[in-house]
């Protein structure tokens, strides 16, 4: 019994609000990458594929431990010139808070002669929705994110994305701050922080912060590796 307890908890916990680990080169029809990606907001790590459609245009698919981090995701190529190139992606996530974002991205990779940099650094806008969260409401969120590839095939992104209609954003770094207080409950109105299991809800910041690290295990170009 405590075995099956366990393991509910864990499936819970895997993903308050999951995203997706988009290529950080420009893929060519026929290109595919896989890893695995590490994130505080799955506890649990998922295994990530992603194939080239187009020159253009990238499916991505991406499965956790025990279900939770699993989705799907687009990725369209808006422009592209020399060490620069701008990408939108489109992802659906499945999670207790499950979500869904449109995210803007703007790559940079870094200059050496001969040959490309394996050093890309990127930031994007996303927007992220919560349709029904483990409370039973929806939450939308802005907010940016910053990622840094120092290595070929390793690297990390960070993020935030705030609900402003359940808590002001310049409290998020607040530990004082209570969801629960007569004043803020007048304020924002019925937008519970916890769930009655305990779990983050759609409304808490916890579930607005993004910290992944990413490790690539293959990448084929043109149906070969490079």
């Amino acid at each position: 019994m405590k075995k099956i307890i366990l393991i509910s908890w864990i499936i819970f916990l895997t993903g308050c609000a999951t995203h997706p680990q988009v290529s950080t080169t420009r893929m060519k029809k026929g290109d595919t990458e896989r890893g695995w990606v590490f994130s505080v907001e799955n506890v649990l790590p998922y295994y990530y594929y992603r194939t080239a459609l187009t020159d253009q245009s990238n499916l991505g698919f991406r499965m956790g431990v025990l279900v939770g981090g699993a989705g799907i995701d687009y990725s369209r190529l808006l422009y592209s010139k020399e060490n620069k190139w701008d990408v939108l992606n489109l992802a659906w996530s499945f999670n207790p808070n499950y979500n869904i974002d449109a995210t803007y991205y703007k790559f940079y990779q870094g200059k050496q002669k001969g040959e490309k940099s394996p050093f890309v650094f990127w930031w994007g806008l996303r927007g992220m929705y919560i349709p029904v969260g483990v409370s039973g409401g929806t939450s939308t969120r802005m907010g940016l994110l910053f990622g840094m590839q120092p290595w070929a095939r390793t690297g990390f992104e960070i993020g935030y994305f705030h609900d402003s209609s359940a808590m002001p954003l310049g409290k998020v770094f607040s530990p004082s701050w209570k969801w629960d207080d007569p004043e803020n409950i007048t304020r924002y109105g019925d937008t519970p922080h916890i769930s009655d299991s305990g779990l983050p809800s759609e409304y808490s910041r916890l579930t607005g912060i993004s910290i992944r690290f990413y490790i690539m295990t293959g990448k084929k170009v043109n149906g070969s590796k490079p």
